[in-house]
Parts: structure tokens; C-alpha cells; sequence
């Protein structure tokens, strides 16, 4: 599939690019500094800033995937680029959006998300509030998205392929723990992207 992976110098951008590369997917890497990204992989610099933009970057792409991270001392930043992706999609025509989302709007209880638990600390809720925003962008649009958040603890790890996914819930272990590594999180992504299950809806992972 032609693939445009946006952020793909992040932590999570990383490793789906390696993913997607590893299983034979033509991907464009786009990142505000395209020096990290591999000689081997198409590179394009971009910033978000222009619906035209990203359109042009789009144009030819079966799937795009947002692994865009706002700056900490502006996290509502991801809401105008929310709507400029889902504008340049209806305008490029691309199939399909898939979102690296956030796991504060999961729900850790039958409506209850994390959000609302007050279990989040409070450093977090800047980006977790402007996530749980950016969902209800997608949920009101008319394009084809799939927003996929990870669990509690979002980290460096191993590629092991043994994870749990679920839509709406916080996935967490027998003692409560929620975690999924990076390289695991690329993995289900790139499933996801082979064989679509989660189409205009959410999805979620962890142990």
C-alpha cells in the first residue's frame, strides 16, 4: 500500500515506519526535520500548517497516518491540524485516516474514562483533554478514520506480537497495569492498516 506516515521521526512515528518498511509498504516519511529519516525511505518536510499542503502530500496515498505530537506548551496545536488532515483528505481523496491517539479518553469504567477518573496526573490532562477534542473532530467528520490509542503507559520496548486490543476500554494487565511498547503499538497499527476491522471507530492495546 502507499502509506503517508506524518511525525515518523517520534517515538511512536519510529516505529511504524520501521513496521511499514519491514513489511513492504511504499511509505512517504513526512517530519518537520527529515535528516532522522532513513536515506532509504521517501522523505517530504512538512509542518501541518497548509491544508493545500498536505493535500499535494496525500495525494496518491491509500492510508494516512497521523503520529503528530503537539509542542507541551501548546497541546491544543493538534486540533487545527485534526481538521486540516480531514480537510486535505476529502480534498486529496485519500482513503482512509488513522490517528496515534491518546489513552486519557479511554473509558476505565462503563462510562468513566480516565479523563474523568481524576486517576490521571495532572500534568497529563493538557494533552489527554486536547486528544479526547480531536476524537470528537474525527467523529463529526465525513472521512474514513480509525483513532488508535495505546495504553497508559506508552513506551520503548520489544517487538513481541502479543497484545490485547480493544475499541473504547483502557486495557490494563491482572494488577491494573496498562502498558504497550512502541514497537508492539506499530505492529497492531500496520495490521491494522492490512486488514481493516476498526473503520470509522476507535481501537485500543495492551497486555
Amino acid at each position: 500500500m502507499n502509506v503517508v506516515l506524518y511525525g515518523a521521526t517520534g517515538n511512536s512515528g519510529q516505529r511504524i515506519l520501521k513496521e511499514l518498511t519491514n513489511r513492504g509498504h511504499h511509505v512517504t516519511a513526512v517530519a518537520r526535520d527529515t535528516s532522522k529519516i532513513p536515506s532509504t525511505v521517501k522523505a517530504v518536510k512538512d509542518d501541518l500548517s497548509s491544508v493545500e499542503g498536505i493535500a499535494s502530500i496525500i495525494a496518491s496515498a491509500d492510508v494516512v497516518v497521523s503520529a503528530y505530537a503537539p509542542p507541551q506548551d501548546n497541546t491544543d496545536a493538534l486540533l487545527g491540524v485534526t481538521e486540516r488532515q480531514i480537510a486535505a483528505v476529502k480534498k486529496a481523496g485519500a482513503a482512509r485516516l488513522i490517528v496515534v491517539g491518546g489513552a486519557g479518553l479511554l473509558e476505565v469504567a462503563p462510562g468513566v474514562t480516565l479523563i474523568a477518573s481524576g486517576y490521571l496526573p495532572e500534568a497529563y490532562l493538557p494533552i489527554a483533554k486536547a486528544h479526547e477534542k480531536a476524537l470528537g473532530i474525527l467523529k463529526a467528520s465525513d472521512i474514513n478514520w480509525t483513532y488508535f490509542s495505546p495504553a497508559g503507559y506508552f513506551e520503548a520496548g520489544e517487538r513481541t506480537g502479543k497484545f490485547r486490543l480493544g475499541t473504547t476500554n483502557l486495557i490494563a494487565n491482572e494488577k491494573g497495569d496498562s502498558r504497550i511498547s512502541f514497537e508492539d503499538y506499530a505492529v497492531a497499527l500496520v495490521d491494522e492498516i492490512e486488514t481493516p476491522a476498526h473503520e470509522r471507530g476507535q481501537l485500543s492495546i495492551g497486555y
